[in-house]
């Protein structure tokens, strides 16, 4: 049977409230085409759902809007290679361009511990291949489809009288989509890390790895923390996670390990809202390496867009309805911020100036 989850109002809105999930992926989930008829979800309605959460915030992404660039390198061991031709999965470095992020479209929003992080990849080869990842801290997504996540969006708007969702609203969606359940219920159970640095980011949606026989293999991925607990005295204030972040690239390069995991004869690989067995098999791809931090006015991060759809060859898409509505409101919300003003980000180049003076003191 489905597992319920518990009744209270805080529980019920802490895992729709993952309603920092308007955040989640926020652009997340526009569809090109006629899906869902007479309904019809696309790029202007998506993001018009988000924005009534959030609110319009103009030069931002209308989604993980507060964040930092990165920058470093990723190694392949050449281990998954088996399972894929992609060259970057060889014994080979290739340069990272990527960002921490928190999910929503507040810019200047305090760094609630519990807020959902995320980490945007651009791997770069000499070939002149790309891949991009959009990858976050959560176990699954709370919902299968872009027509759900709509949903979610108009069930979670805040009530101008208020400023809160309305618990009506919340339960009428709960009942309409009981299937949700098991989601609701493992992002109630997400386990909490003290910061960007040793924390587990993943790909939440399923891709298809290619060998060089043609076989497809489907994967979920993740980057997985080489240090679980990192010793660096607590922060308070409006930027704590990201001013612990930059202490902790100024203490020594952060390292996570790529790690693919199989899809098993049980996991459904279409749906990114249900969980994959825990005894799927592992494969270890390569090391993230991330040596510089910068704020997002001067860094390079700026101007990419952190779109899941940007493969290389050996790598392609599952049948996930999420994966082509990420990609398309990515790719509008983009658009939109490049015609507006560049705005004052609330991690600036003199927050993170100050932390390397502290590390030199």
């Amino acid at each position: 049977m489905p597992q319920k989850l518990p009744h209270s109002s805080g529980r019920v809105l802490r895992w729709l409230g993952v309603a920092s999930l308007p955040c989640l992926l926020a652009a997340g989930f526009a569809v090109s085409g006629g899906w869902l008829s007479p309904h019809r979800v696309t790029q202007n309605t998506l993001i018009a759902a988000l924005q009534g959460v959030d609110g319009k915030h103009p030069g931002f992404r209308r989604n993980h809007a507060k964040g930092v660039c990165v920058t470093g390198w990723f190694e392949g061991n050449g281990t998954a290679s088996a399972l894929s031709t992609s060259s970057f999965l060889e014994a080979r470095r290739v340069p990272v361009i990527g960002r921490f992020a928190l999910a929503g479209g507040m810019p200047y929003q305090g760094d609630a511990p519990g807020k959902v992080r995320s980490l945007g990849l651009s791997l770069r080869g000499a070939d002149g291949q790309e891949w991009r990842m959009g990858i976050n801290d959560i176990p699954v997504f709370p919902v299968r489809t872009p027509e759900e996540f709509q949903a979610l969006q108009l069930a979670v708007r805040p009530n101008p009288a208020t400023g809160k969702p309305d618990p009506a609203q919340v339960q009428a969606f709960r009942a309409a989509h009981p299937w949700l359940a098991s989601a609701g219920a493992a992002l109630a159970k997400r386990p909490i890390t003290s910061g960007f640095e040793n924390d587990t980011y993943r790909s939440l949606d399923s891709f298809l790895l290619q060998d060089a026989k043609g076989h497809v293999t489907a994967v979920r991925y993740a980057m997985v923390p080489e240090e679980t607990d990192v010793t660096i005295p607590a922060l308070s204030g409006e930027n704590a996670l990201f001013e612990r972040l930059a202490n902790a690239i100024a203490a020594h390069p952060l390292r996570w390990t790529l790690v693919f995991t199989v899809a098993g004869p049980g996991d459904v690989i279409d749906d990114p809202s249900r969980e994959w067995s825990g005894q799927d098999r592992q494969i270890e791809g390569g090391i993230l390496t991330i040596d510089r931090i910068e704020s997002e006015e001067t860094g390079s991060c700026t101007g990419i867009t952190y779109d899941p759809l940007i493969l290389p060859p050996g790598v392609s898409a599952s049948g996930d309805p999420v994966l082509q509505a990420r990609s398309a409101a990515y790719m509008r919300s983009f658009a939109e911020r490049s015609r507006e003003p560049r705005p004052v980000p609330a991690v600036t180049p003199a927050t993170l100036e100050t932390k390397s003076q502290d590390k030199a003191s």
